[in-house]
């Protein structure tokens, strides 16, 4: 990935993704490579790459480099949700430990894109996954106390929690992939719970979240959560929220704001 060094597009990087002193980027480094690059990179290592020297890669100072590893863990985890494997108990536990390791480095996303790029495919996908039976939790030591929705919604419930921007952004955007499966109810747990947050950031995030809610589950419970919610959040995440409403709603929405 070194080799692949470009130097004009690494400024251009380093702009866009705010990465001066006081922006949500700053300190961050950059190789210069482009997403599909290092796709590339990826599809060429991901299916044999070893899970614990993901790491090395998490912890680069290069962005891209980050990317690549956040990545695999991505193409590894989707491999590990296939039809056949979706209930297999050694698949189930090789998910959790992929898991266990995002959200262990999960700082080391530390800008938006690599956040937006791994969040719903892992975090997502974990949540519309089973997760071990009770008794084989019991077996594995694996919080046998709670039912899924409870063991899924701690660990959520604790990036949402957290006071690192990336781990806040984690728990709104994963909810992609719930409001993909049907279910609307992660994404209106996490939009209310960040509807006051200081970043705009968030602000785009939660919109974002609320329009994909909408438009892939009931565009009547948008609704209703913004006529609820309106006056009290932010411009830009209405915004996003409405994107797909016809013109004439949008308009509405926005005089009452």
């Amino acid at each position: 990935m070194e080799s692949l060094h470009n130097e004009e597009q690494r400024r251009v990087l380093m702009r866009f993704f705010k990465t001066g002193p006081g922006e949500y980027g700053q300190g961050d480094e950059f190789l210069g490579m482009k997403v599909p690059q290092t796709r590339e990179v990826v599809k060429a290592v991901a299916k044999d790459f070893p899970i614990d020297e993901v790491p090395v890669l998490l912890l680069s100072e290069w962005h891209e480099v980050r990317l690549c590893g956040l990545l695999i863990l991505v193409d590894q985890f989707e491999r590990l949700l296939a039809r056949r494997r979706i209930n297999d108990v050694e698949a189930i536990k090789k998910r959790d430990a992929i898991l266990t390791m995002y959200l262990q480095y999960a700082e080391r996303a530390n800008n938006w894109d690599l956040v937006d790029l791994s969040a719903p495919k892992i975090l997502g996908g974990w949540l519309v996954a089973p997760l071990l039976s009770l008794r084989e939790r019991e077996k594995w030591s694996c919080q046998s106390g709670k039912d899924e929705r409870a063991i899924k919604q701690t660990v959520i419930d604790d990036l949402a929690n957290s006071d690192n921007l990336w781990r806040q952004r984690m728990s709104i955007v994963c909810t992609w992939k719930t409001s993909q499966q049907g279910d609307p109810s992660w994404c209106l747990r996490y939009a209310e719970m960040h509807l006051h947050h200081p970043h705009d950031l968030m602000h785009k995030a939660v919109g974002w979240m609320l329009r994909e809610m909408g438009w892939r589950c009931s565009m009547d419970l948008l609704r209703d959560f913004l006529r609820q919610h309106v006056r009290e959040m932010s411009r830009t995440t209405l915004r996003y929220a409405i994107e797909k409403m016809s013109e004439e709603e949008r308009r509405v929405f926005m005089n009452i704001r």
